[in-house]
């Protein structure tokens, strides 16, 4: 099986994640793509949406698609943090006969080489990387130099798309609209459970 893994905090995830998700697919003939929903991500604030809350967004934003599932590898918020490479050698383990890709962001590229064990997951998958907003494109196509025994790097292309988490949060802390910007049952479930409303919690 080729199997595609797209991690991240996805907090919330939005239709920018999915167009990424299912370009890459496309590009890349993936039989399955797993969502890998990162309770405590090594290089972000700790300050998250409780895990429970992004699973679940998730789970609703790509019920439907065939391909695409939703992994609690990296979900367990006592274990963190969760390290790339030791998700993949995990992953490699238990599924010896599938074929690694690993999907990242153009933005995450140039800082690809300080990763612990970047070249481990380099070897382990072949690493895909999509173009980003505000990236330039010499800079979003040209691979670190990992030393030997890697895969080589896939690029593909997408339109630019201008949703951030962030940007999304952000706006419904201000009683902001974001319709058209994540799936209308990500939208309901997020004004159900009072997700991201300024002062509230969770």
């Amino acid at each position: 099986m080729r199997l595609g893994l797209f991690g991240g905090t996805f907090d919330p995830i939005h239709l920018g994640h999915l167009i990424l998700a299912e370009a890459c697919r496309e590009a890349c003939a993936l039989d399955r793509l797993w969502f890998i929903v990162t309770a405590t991500p090594p290089h972000k604030p700790t300050d998250r949406t409780p895990v429970a809350h992004r699973l679940e967004m998730a789970r609703i934003a790509t019920a439907g698609h065939p391909a695409f599932e939703i992994s609690e590898i990296e979900a367990d918020a006592a274990s963190g943090p969760h390290y790339s490479y030791r998700t993949l050698e995990r992953i490699a383990g238990e599924r010896p006969g599938d074929e690694l890709y690993f999907l990242i962001g153009a933005d995450s590229l140039a800082d690809l080489p300080h990763w612990r064990e970047p070249a481990r997951v380099a070897r382990l998958a072949t690493i895909v990387v999509v173009n980003r907003p505000g990236i330039d494109r010499a800079v979003a196509c040209t691979a670190p130099d990992l030393g030997p025994g890697v895969r080589p790097f896939r690029f593909v292309e997408i339109p630019p798309i201008g949703i951030s988490s962030t940007e999304l949060r952000a706006r419904v802390a201000a009683g902001r609209s974001i319709r058209y910007q994540v799936p209308r049952g990500v939208e309901a479930y997020i004004a159900e459970h009072g997700l991201y409303r300024a002062g509230a919690g969770v």
